[in-house]
């Protein structure tokens, strides 16, 4: 066994949860900084760009004195969008981008005891699809994990994570987490405008 495993059996209880905590606080900063900073600034991004394209093409949709310059300009700020939204799969993907998200806990060592998709929350032109999730398994395997999803190319959150029954088995800390996995889909015209179109409470 490794000596500073040993010395950190031999140290009393309030020290190792002590340790522990420390540990924990760390592993969920570093999770919050470099897995759910990066895509939720993306993704505000994303949402001001599509803002700011929109009053482009109202503005220049009112030139109307130089058509063809107008429809060139919102022919290549279309283009634009698409490119930019290409992080954002549609409704026929998200099955599959579901399946990758489990494949790749599977991968990563876990036992998933919990994948339950949540009702999508509609937003501009876009929609969030939560699922909660429970896994089991190592610290190392749930950090694997959640570096995993943030390298898919499609853009997927890990919030509201929670470290429960922590043990060490056979010295392994084990444990149990529980978090809230966020993808997003990106709208049709029909589902925008269907959206729209509902009165407003």
């Amino acid at each position: 066994m490794d000596p500073n495993v040993e010395k950190i059996l031999k140290l009393p209880n309030k020290q190792k949860i002590g340790i522990l905590a420390a540990v924990l606080l760390i592993e969920a900063a570093v999770l919050v900084w470099f897995l759910y900073m990066p895509k939720h600034k993306l993704l505000i991004e994303l949402k001001a760009q599509h803002q700011k394209l929109q009053e482009e093409v109202v503005k220049n949709t009112n030139t109307a004195n130089n058509l063809s310059k107008v429809e060139k300009q919102y022919t290549e700020l279309n283009m634009q969008l698409d490119k930019a939204l290409t992080e954002l799969p549609n409704s026929k993907e998200i099955p599959s981008l579901l399946t990758s998200i489990t494949a790749t806990g599977k991968n990563a060592g876990l036992e998933f005891l919990v994948f339950r998709p949540k009702p999508e929350v509609v937003k501009d032109f876009f929609a969030e699809v939560p699922v909660d999730i429970t896994v089991s398994g190592s610290y190392y395997s749930v950090a694997n994990f959640f570096a995993a999803v943030a390298s898919l190319p499609r853009i997927v959150n890990i919030a509201n994570v929670d470290f429960t029954e922590v043990k060490n088995v056979n010295n392994r800390m084990m444990t149990k987490v529980n978090c809230l996995a966020t993808t997003y889909r990106f709208l049709g015209k029909e589902e925008i405008n269907n959206d729209k179109n509902k009165p407003k409470k």
